[in-house]
């Protein structure tokens, strides 16, 4: 007996320290992987370029009843959810108008700004028509012939 009272007293001694002895864990080791891949944390890019989506559209005026301010109606092609065909699709927005110089018919395109008020974001920018008839010039002023066909003799 006093060859096991030795070794009982050594193992009577030791203590069991694990986090998970009696309900009593440490959340914080738990909370972290200790993986060597995860360890390293990715640095931030070093530059990143603001995103610029829909900072210009072009439409028509088709309100302009109020003071410095124009609704515009701006039409887009978006495919059909079901039958994939390029549909129409309109959309009114409230654009700034500080001079009051559109009317109704007019196409104007919309700036983005810092909100002017609740509905209005944009600001109003006339547009050149699209379709205008090119002024011919004549050829003899170019030239500075007169025609045969013109002269008189």
């Amino acid at each position: 007996m006093s060859v096991t009272s030795p070794l009982l007293s050594q193992f009577k001694s030791l203590t069991i320290s694990t986090p998970f002895l009696h309900g009593s864990s440490s959340l914080s080791r738990l909370s972290t992987p200790s993986s060597s891949i995860t360890s390293q944390k990715p640095s931030p890019p070093a530059f990143v370029p603001p995103i610029r989506a829909m900072r210009s559209m072009q439409g028509r005026v088709v309100c302009s009843t109020n003071d410095k301010t124009v609704s515009v109606e701006v039409t887009r092609l978006a495919p059909h959810p079901k039958y994939k065909r390029r549909v129409r699709k309109k959309k009114k927005y409230q654009a700034h108008d500080p001079l009051n110089q559109f009317q109704v018919g007019d196409y104007v395109q919309l700036e983005k700004s810092r909100p002017i008020s609740k509905t209005k974001t944009f600001v109003a920018v006339p547009v050149p028509p699209r379709n205008q008839p090119k002024v011919k010039e004549e050829e003899n002023q170019e030239l500075g012939l007169p025609l045969e066909s013109l002269q008189t003799s």
